[in-house]
């Protein structure tokens, strides 16, 4: 599978794609998400049936825009150096198929929601106020399977998802989809922090506070349109401009 073509990359939106989703591979690394060179994230290449992806053997602090290979959903690289994961393949390109509006996928091991997946009958308590946002929005997936390396394992993951954007795989870590990348990686940092605040006020010893059911806000489409998802991912991107510039080169 392992193919190599030269990047000649003429667009300038897909330069852009590029480089906020190698944005989102250096985020993930400050927040020690990925699980070593393993992990992936993902984004359709507007008006193709291509998505960007990271090559196999790449840590996530090292991935720049220009590293990201490009492959069909077929599972074959079509430009770039490096090849497919297997995993990343039947993760994402199931996804992607059968849900188009998953513009961007992100399968990554963040330490508290994936600690969550690994409790019997883990979920996201109606305790903090991200989970009147957060909580019509997840599904999970209490079966585990093994390492995904079939189509059918693959389009099992993408039929749980449903409609919803975010999916705790039961004992593997979490998944979180979107039609952009501020939207999929600001909804996935805001799982993945309930997590941690649920987690830490178990620690207390005591019974979770449950907010009422009516407050829910019952929201299911871009979570950008509920949360300043653009303000902070710009302001992350930011960051990365001062300190880490070579992740857009």
């Amino acid at each position: 599978m392992a193919q190599v073509q030269k990047l000649n990359i003429k667009d300038a939106a897909e330069w852009a794609l590029r480089c906020d989703l190698a944005a989102t591979y250096r985020l993930c690394a400050r927040e020690k998400w990925n699980e070593g060179i393993g992990n992936h994230n993902s984004a359709m290449i507007p008006g193709t049936e291509l998505m960007l992806i990271n090559p196999r053997g790449m840590i996530f602090h090292e991935l720049k825009a220009s590293d990201l290979i490009v492959c069909d959903l077929a599972g074959n690289v079509v430009s770039g150096k490096g090849e497919l994961r297997k995993v990343a393949h039947f993760i994402h390109s199931r996804i992607h198929l059968m849900h188009p509006a998953a513009q961007i996928v992100l399968h990554v091991h963040p330490p508290y929601t994936t600690a969550l997946s690994l409790v019997e009958g883990g979920r996201l308590s109606m305790s903090h106020f991200n989970d009147l946002t957060l909580n019509d929005r997840i599904a999970y997936d209490d079966e585990m399977n093994g390492v995904v390396l079939d189509d059918s394992e693959g389009d099992r993951i993408a039929r749980l998802l449903g409609d919803k954007t975010t999916l705790v795989m039961g004992s593997h870590g979490l998944t979180t989809v979107g039609r952009d990348v501020a939207s999929a990686y600001c909804e996935m940092a805001a799982v993945e922090r309930t997590a941690m605040w649920q987690t830490l006020a178990l620690a207390h010893g005591m019974p979770l506070k449950q907010l009422p059911d009516a407050k829910r806000r019952h929201h299911y489409g871009d979570f950008r349109e509920v949360w300043d998802a653009d303000l902070e991912f710009a302001a992350y991107k930011r960051i990365l401009d001062r300190e880490e510039p070579d992740y857009a080169t």
